[in-house]
C-alpha cells in the first residue's frame, strides 16, 4: 500500500506547509504572551503586592480607578492563557512525534488533537471567567442542567461523537482509505469528532458519523481493474485464446501492481463473445488502470488480426405478395 502511504505523506506535508505559513505569527504571539507572563512574575510586587502601581489613586476619578483595578485581572488571564497554550503545544508536539506515519496513527493523532483543542478551549473559558469574578461552580452546575434540558435536542450530535469514536477505535477505516458510503466513493481525508470528510475528483463530501452505515472499504486489499472486449462469433475462440496466452505477459499497463490475467468468456453478447481481462491495482488508480488495460488489449488484438465486432442489427422485411 505504498501509494496510500504516499498520499498520506503528501497530506501531512500540506498540513506542515500550512503550519509553517502561520507558524511565525503564532510563535510571535506565543513569545509575547510568555514574555508578559515572565515579567508579571518578576514584577509581582508591583502588580499584586504592596508596591502595586494599579491600586486606587486619590484624586483620580472612579472610572480611572476602576480601569486600573482591571489591569491585574487582565495580566492574570494572560498568565493562564500562556501557561495553558505552552502545555498544549508541547503535548500536541509529543503526540505528533509518538504517533507513526501509518494510516491508523495519523487518524488517532488527529482525533486526539481535536479533543485536546476542544477541552483546552472549555478550560480557558471557565478559568478566564473565574478570574473576572464569575462563579465557575455555578456555571458548571448550570451547564449540567442546561445539558440535561438540551440533551434531548442534541441526540444526533451525541450519536455522531460516539459513532466517530467507534470508527477510530474499531479501525473500520482510516485517513487515506478509499471507501464507499451510500453510493459515494471517495478517499477519507479527515475523521473528526462529529463528521467524516471524503474527497473524490476534487469534491469534498461531509458525512455525519452517525449516518455512516454499510461502509465498503476498498483499501484493505488491492483492487481489481477489469476490461471487457468482444470478438466476433465467427472467430476461432481457441485460436484467439492461444494468441492471448502468448502475448498477455508482454502487456505493460501503467499503474498496475501485477500481471494482466485473462479470465475467460464473461458473456455471450448481442454482437459478439465478451472476453474479460483483469489486473490488480490501487483503488485510487482503478479507473485509469481500466482505461490503460482497454488500450493495451485493443493494441494486442490489432497486432494479431483479431477483429472487434461492430453492433449489428438484422432487419427482416416481408416480401410483397
Amino acid at each position: 500500500m505504498s501509494k496510500v502511504k504516499k498520499s498520506i505523506a503528501e497530506q501531512n506535508e500540506e498540513i506542515k506547509r500550512k503550519m509553517k505559513a502561520a507558524g511565525p505569527v503564532k510563535l510571535v504571539i506565543l513569545a509575547i504572551l510568555i514574555a508578559g507572563t515572565v515579567c508579571s512574575y518578576v514584577f509581582y510586587d508591583y502588580i499584586y503586592g504592596t508596591k502595586c502601581v494599579f491600586c486606587a489613586r486619590p484624586g483620580w476619578s472612579d472610572f480611572a480607578n476602576d480601569l486600573l483595578g482591571l489591569v491585574p485581572k487582565a495580566i492574570t488571564c494572560i498568565q493562564i492563557i500562556s501557561i495553558v497554550l505552552v502545555i498544549v503545544t508541547v503535548l500536541l508536539f509529543i503526540i505528533a512525534k509518538l504517533c507513526g506515519k501509518s494510516q491508523r496513527s495519523v487518524t488517532v493523532s488527529r482525533l486526539i488533537s481535536n479533543l485536546i483543542r476542544w477541552l483546552t478551549a472549555i478550560v480557558l473559558v471557565i478559568a478566564v471567567l473565574y478570574v473576572w469574578g464569575v462563579d465557575a461552580t455555578a456555571l458548571i452546575t448550570g451547564a449540567g442542567v442546561i445539558t440535561l434540558v438540551v440533551g434531548l435536542g442534541m441526540q444526533s450530535l451525541i450519536a455522531d461523537v460516539v459513532a466517530g469514536l467507534f470508527i477510530v477505535f474499531e479501525n473500520e477505516f482510516n485517513v487515506g482509505d478509499w471507501i464507499t458510503v451510500d453510493g459515494f466513493r471517495g478517499q477519507v481525508v479527515d475523521i473528526g469528532i462529529r463528521t467524516t470528510k471524503l474527497e473524490a475528483a476534487g469534491n469534498i463530501k461531509i458525512i455525519n458519523n452517525n449516518s455512516i452505515q454499510g461502509v465498503l472499504n476498498h483499501t484493505v486489499k488491492p483492487s481489481i481493474a477489469k476490461a471487457f472486449i468482444d470478438v466476433e462469433y465467427g472467430a476461432d475462440l481457441p485460436k484467439i485464446e492461444k494468441i492471448i496466452a502468448q502475448n498477455i505477459q508482454s502487456l505493460n499497463v501503467p499503474g498496475a501492481i501485477g500481471d494482466v490475467c485473462y479470465d475467460g468468456v464473461a458473456e455471450l453478447g448481442a454482437s459478439g463473445v465478451n472476453l474479460q481481462f483483469s489486473v490488480e491495482c490501487y483503488e485510487g488508480d482503478i479507473f485509469a488502470v481500466s482505461r490503460a488495460l482497454n488500450r493495451e488489449v485493443k493494441v494486442m488484438f490489432d497486432k494479431n488480426g483479431i477483429s472487434i465486432p461492430f453492433p449489428q442489427i438484422v432487419v427482416h422485411q416481408e416480401k410483397n405478395k
